[in-house]
C-alpha cells in the first residue's frame, strides 16, 4: 500500500505561480504512469497532466505552455509546476500513480488551488 501527500496547493492572484508536490510513502520507481487529475465545483474530473517512466510527459490542451510535471524517483516526488495561473484553474487538484501490470491505481486525497481574478 503506498500513500500519495499532495502539498502546495492555496490561494494566487491570475499570473502567478504554484508548484504542487505528491510525496508518496513508498518507492514510485514502479509505477508506469503517474500525474494530476483536477476537479473544478460541478464539473468532471479531467487530466491535466502525466509523466510515463521513461520521461514522456503529456499535457491538457488548456495548461500546455503554463504547467511542467517532473518526478524525482529518488525522493518518490511528483511535482507540477504552474505558471501564468488562470481563475479557470481553480480545482482541487489530485495526484494518481498507475501500474500497468498488473494495474492498480493510488490517488491522494487532493489540494485545493484557487486563483482570484
Amino acid at each position: 500500500q503506498v500513500q500519495l501527500v499532495e502539498s502546495g496547493g492555496g490561494l494566487v492572484q491570475a499570473g502567478g505561480s504554484l508548484r504542487l508536490s505528491c510525496a508518496a510513502s513508498g518507492s514510485i520507481s514502479r509505477f508506469n504512469d503517474m500525474g494530476w487529475y483536477r476537479q473544478a465545483l460541478g464539473k468532471q474530473r479531467e487530466l491535466v497532466a502525466r509523466i510515463i517512466s521513461g520521461g514522456s510527459t503529456n499535457y491538457a490542451d488548456s495548461v500546455k505552455g503554463r504547467f511542467t510535471i517532473s518526478r524525482d524517483n529518488a525522493k518518490n516526488t511528483v511535482y507540477l509546476q504552474m505558471n501564468g495561473l488562470k481563475p479557470e484553474d481553480t480545482a482541487v487538484y489530485y495526484c494518481y500513480a498507475h501500474h500497468w501490470l498488473p494495474p492498480y491505481d493510488y490517488w491522494g486525497q487532493g489540494t485545493q488551488v484557487t486563483v482570484s481574478s
